[in-house]
C-alpha cells in the first residue's frame, strides 16, 4: 500500500509532507535573507578599520618595498629604477654590519639580563612550597617599567648616569673615599666599553616584567597533578623545575625569545635618545634602525631608496632568524 501522505491530496490542497517542505524551504530563505543582511551590516562595520589599515600599513609596506628596487633620494622627488643595487650596496656596506653586530651584541646582553631575572622571579613565585600573599600587587611592579615611555626612561638614566653630576657617579664616588680610593667618574654613556651594556641593562630593566608575565602564565597553565607528584616522589626544587616546569614552558619561551629577538633587532628609541652623536661611543651603539634613520629621515644624507632596501634586509634577516629558531625547538621536540 502507498504512503497516503504522499499520493492522496485533500480539497485540492498539497499534502502535510509537502507543507512541511515548503515551510522548511520559506524557513531556510528567510534565514538565508537575514544572514545576508546581517553580514552586510559587519561589512559596514569592518571598513573603517580595514581602510585605515590599507592605507596606513599595507600602502606603506608596498610603498617601501618599491623605493628599495630605486634611487629615490627624496620622497616625492623623481627616480629611476635600479634593480638590486641597493641590495647588494646593503649586504656589502661594513656599516651596516657594523650596525647589525652593535645591535645583536646589545640584544644579546638585554635578552640573558632580561630572561634570567624573570626565570629566577619565576621559580621563586611558582615553588608550591612558598605561598606568597599580594603576588597581583608584585606582578604590578615588575611590569611597571614596561608602561613607562622610553622617552622618559632615556631621559631619567641619562641624568642618573651623567659622568660629571650624575646621582650614580656621586654614589660610586663616596663608597671609593669612604674606603680611600680614588677613582675618576666613569662616563657610561659616552665610553665605547661601557655604553652598549648600559643600554642593554637598562633595556632589560624596562622588558624584564613582560617576560616573567608570560612566565608566571605559562607556569600557572601547567597541572598542579605534576608537582605533587614530583613532591610526592622526593624531587628538590631544581629538579622538578628541570625535569617538569621548563620542558612545558617550551612554547612560552619560544615566543618570548621569537618576540625579544623581533623587538630587539628593531631597537631604536634608546640607544639613539641616549648616545650622543658626537661622542666616542655613538659608534659602538648604533643600531640597525638608527643607521636606517639617518638614509631615511636625517636632514643631509637622506637616501630613501637605500634606507627601504635597509628596512627589507634587515626584514630577511629577521625572518631567516626566526624560522632558524622554529626549525631548532621542532628539531630538540
Amino acid at each position: 500500500m502507498k504512503d497516503t501522505r504522499i499520493t492522496q491530496k485533500r480539497d485540492g490542497q498539497p499534502d502535510s509532507w509537502q507543507r512541511e517542505n515548503n515551510m522548511a524551504k520559506t524557513t531556510q530563505k528567510k534565514k538565508t535573507s537575514n544572514l545576508t543582511k546581517y553580514n552586510r551590516a559587519g561589512y559596514f562595520f569592518v571598513a573603517p578599520f580595514v581602510i585605515v589599515f590599507l592605507i596606513f600599513s599595507v600602502y606603506p609596506v608596498l610603498r617601501t618595498l618599491l623605493l628599495s628596487f630605486t634611487n629615490c633620494k627624496l620622497a616625492g622627488t623623481p627616480y629611476k629604477f635600479t634593480g638590486i643595487e641597493n641590495y647588494a650596496r646593503v649586504f656589502t656596506d661594513k656599516f651596516f654590519w657594523r650596525a647589525l653586530w652593535n645591535t645583536v651584541r646589545i640584544w644579546g646582553v638585554n635578552i640573558v639580563l632580561q630572561l634570567g631575572l624573570a626565570f629566577l622571579l619565576t621559580i621563586v613565585f611558582s615553588d608550591i612550597k612558598y605561598k606568597f600573599k599580594g603576588l597581583p600587587v608584585f606582578r604590578a611592579l615588575y611590569y611597571l617599567p614596561n608602561l613607562i615611555a622610553a622617552t622618559s626612561v632615556a631621559f631619567l638614566f641619562k641624568t642618573l648616569l651623567d659622568w660629571r653630576y650624575g646621582s650614580f657617579n656621586q654614589i660610586l664616588n663616596s663608597i671609593y673615599q669612604f674606603f680611600g680610593v680614588n677613582k675618576t667618574p666613569v662616563d657610561w654613556l659616552g665610553s665605547p666599553a661601557t655604553a652598549g651594556n648600559t643600554i642593554a641593562i637598562i633595556s632589560a630593566w624596562m622588558w624584564f616584567g613582560n617576560s616573567f608575565i608570560m612566565l608566571m602564565a605559562g607556569v600557572q597553565g601547567i597541572n598542579k597533578d605534576y608537582f605533587e607528584a614530583a613532591a610526592i616522589d622526593g624531587a628538590g626544587r631544581w629538579t622538578t623545575f628541570g625535569k617538569i616546569t621548563l620542558p612545558l614552558l617550551k612554547p612560552i619561551l619560544l615566543y618570548v625569545a621569537i618576540t625579544s629577538l623581533i623587538g630587539g633587532l628593531q631597537m631604536f628609541d634608546l640607544p639613539f635618545l641616549m648616545a650622543e652623536k658626537a661622542s666616542a661611543s655613538y659608534n659602538s651603539v648604533e643600531t640597525v634602525v638608527m643607521y636606517l634613520y639617518k638614509f631615511g629621515f636625517a636632514t643631509g644624507t637622506t637616501q630613501t631608496g637605500y634606507a627601504s632596501a635597509i628596512a627589507y634586509a634587515l626584514f630577511l634577516i629577521i625572518l631567516i632568524v626566526s624560522v632558524l629558531q622554529l626549525k631548532l625547538v621542532n628539531k630538540e621536540d
